[in-house]
């Protein structure tokens, strides 16, 4: 007989027996659930539905969102999957029921975090990068140079109130006492979690091994300590698993058992519930992985922007916190420039008038673009915001400090010493946008456009955006079916928008920069790109094409400078775009020549139909 059921209930060895499958993200404001089905041996994605998101008063309960939440994709789907008691109903038997309830949360803020390290671009730095891939927000970063006073810095931690501390520093072997300098900042701080004051802080530390009995020396009465693997054992390495496991693990022991009604939540499900971010992150690693890409994955929202990488199977994760499209819309603008903003403005818009529409978005920071010139006043900022938030990633995604180099005399005279980003926009196979600004743009052409103007790809690059912000929970899927992950995010959740064709080279206007052929099919389209020119050739998603690339001398599509390049590509709702305005990207200064290159390469994409400005 099929029963409601609260969990964890022991999934099947062979995940192949899933048939039906409840994901819920449980966010901030809103519970969204996904009902994910194996149809004729493929999973897909199925039904959705959305309900207000519970966890403050006056129900104080997450699982009341969850549950209706729930109750609406099981009416969509024609299947019970909630029981008259509020339960979830499981195994699946016919059309009742499902086989696995998976979930994540950013729900009251997600999980927030102090990280203290020794020596900033070392230790802190890898410690950060734990924190960051676990799914954390990174309150502040403390180290052993900071100026400012003792009391000031243990006042610091005391209001900070995070869910959990990280704390590192050190090689295996080395420096003891500047650990303990920063276990001493910690324990008169005697730092309280943000919920239920009925338990001691958890302290993970992951530094010198040898610092162990020091540390707990000085903080085992004031906080839960957690020892795990150094994250930075030798100055050549990195290991960063051993804190990332750790913090998802207290994050469901402490975090999400004492926010209100997630005890029972995570009784319900058949998997640990994991960070919003931290799932993200999981799925563009998983689809990295599998598919042996290079990726790119941003989430732009109200008030911070999420960047997620993997070059050459390492992922980082940054958070620009002061970046976003409502709350944060003036942070953006004071930080590009309002200049900056406005270069991508193909009509006459004064500072003023500019200034006025960031200040009604500040006043109502939930209204949509009603007017053309809004839509593309708030686009025009976005590209900003997504710019400087990937600029923030390259220099925090970077080689490890401290390490030798290994460089050719060419490299000396070519780059500076110290730390280089290991973000390599030559190698970037995959962009995948999210966010509502480019899930929500009115027309797929805005969206490429808008990608392609923030990250400015080079060679031959993938466009995508998620159609329903669907990677969290396929994220947490990963973790009990890869394959049907895999399955969902292709058929599903990515919307292929085109496949970017841009040779890397000084931007040069009228000169030949690539000459190439297109076969599809029986059909061949053979074409030039000249410099400061852009170019779509329709071409669906489900069709394929045989690309080749010949660029001018000094200009490189991926296979080296002027060295041809022939490669099987993919469409999109776009298609194929070339982009001829060189890399790095440069806008005309003059005001009126720049305009009308923006009007050239609207019309030549269709961004903006019918707009005559």
């Amino acid at each position: 007989m099929t029963q409601a059921t609260t969990g964890p209930r022991r999934l099947p060895e062979n995940p192949d027996e899933l048939e039906v499958i409840l994901a819920t993200d449980c966010g901030s404001t809103t519970t969204k659930a996904l009902l994910i089905e194996k149809i004729d041996g493929v999973y897909r994605q199925t039904y959705r539905g959305e309900a207000p998101t519970t966890v403050e008063e006056p129900t104080a309960d997450v699982t009341i969102g969850v549950v209706n939440a729930a109750t609406e994709v099981g009416e969509l789907a024609g299947r019970q999957l909630v029981d008259e008691n509020g339960l979830l109903i499981r195994p699946a038997r016919g059309n009742v029921g499902c086989d696995a309830y998976i979930s994540t949360s950013s729900a009251g803020g997600g999980l927030q975090m102090l990280v203290c390290g020794v020596v900033p671009t070392m230790s802190a730095a890898s410690a950060t990068r734990a924190a960051l891939g676990a799914g954390a927000i990174v309150l502040e970063t403390m180290t052993s140079n900071d100026r400012r006073k003792p009391h000031d810095r243990i006042q610091r931690i005391r209001d900070l109130r995070p869910d959990m501390i990280l704390l590192a520093g050190g090689t295996d072997g080395g420096t003891v006492r500047h650990v303990a300098a920063m276990a001493e900042l910690i324990a008169p701080a005697k730092p309280q979690p943000r919920f239920g004051g009925q338990y001691k802080m958890p302290v993970i530390y992951a530094g010198n091994q040898a610092a162990i009995p020091v540390v707990r020396d000085v903080l085992g009465n004031v906080a839960e300590l957690s020892f795990v693997e150094n994250v930075r054992p030798v100055l050549e390495r990195e290991a960063l698993a051993g804190a990332r496991d750790a913090i998802h693990d207290l994050f469901l022991e402490h975090v999400m058992a004492h926010a209100p009604g997630y005890d029972k939540l995570i009784e319900w499900a058949d998997t640990a519930i994991m960070p919003t971010p931290g799932a993200v992150g999981n799925i563009l690693q998983t689809i990295a992985r599998t598919r042996g890409l290079n990726a790119l994955g941003v989430d732009i929202g109200g008030a911070t922007t999420d960047v997620f990488s993997v070059f050459s199977g390492t992922f980082n994760r940054t958070v620009s916190a002061n970046l976003g499209m409502s709350y944060s819309i003036s942070n953006v603008c004071a930080e590009a420039g309002f200049d900056a903003i406005l270069r991508w403005v193909p009509y006459p818009e004064s500072e003023k008038e500019l200034r006025n529409r960031v200040k009604n978005k500040m006043i109502r920071p939930t209204t949509i673009p009603q007017t053309m010139e809004a839509l593309i006043f708030e686009q025009a900022v976005a590209r900003e915001a997504l710019r400087l938030a990937y600029v923030q990633h390259k220099q925090f995604a970077t080689t490890l400090a401290g390490v030798q180099q290994q460089r050719t005399i060419g490299d000396a005279f070519a780059q500076s010493g110290g730390q280089q980003t290991i973000v390599n926009n030559l190698k970037l196979d995959l962009i995948v946008g999210s966010g509502g600004v480019l899930s929500h743009a009115p027309r797929m052409e805005q969206t490429t456009m808008m990608m392609i103007d923030a990250f400015e790809p080079e060679g031959i690059t993938v466009l995508a955006k998620d159609s329903i912000f669907m990677m969290p929970h396929l994220g947490v899927l990963a973790e009990i079916h890869p394959q049907a992950a895999m399955d969902v995010f292709e058929r599903d959740c990515l919307i292929m928008l085109a496949t970017c064709i841009a040779p890397k080279g000084p931007p040069a206007s009228g000169k030949l920069l690539l000459k190439y052929s297109l076969e599809v099919g029986s059909r061949v389209v053979e074409g030039e790109l000249h410099g400061h020119e852009m170019q779509r050739f329709d071409l669906g998603p489900d069709e394929l094409a045989r690309l080749k690339l010949v660029p001018a001398a000094g200009y490189d599509v991926g296979a080296g400078p002027g060295k041809p390049l022939e490669r099987e590509i993919r469409g999109g709702m776009v298609g194929v775009v070339f982009d001829g305005r060189g890399r790095p990207l440069a806008l005309p200064s003059n005001t009126e020549d720049r305009r009308a290159l923006l009007k050239t390469w609207n019309q030549a994409l269709g961004v903006y139909p019918g707009h005559n400005h």
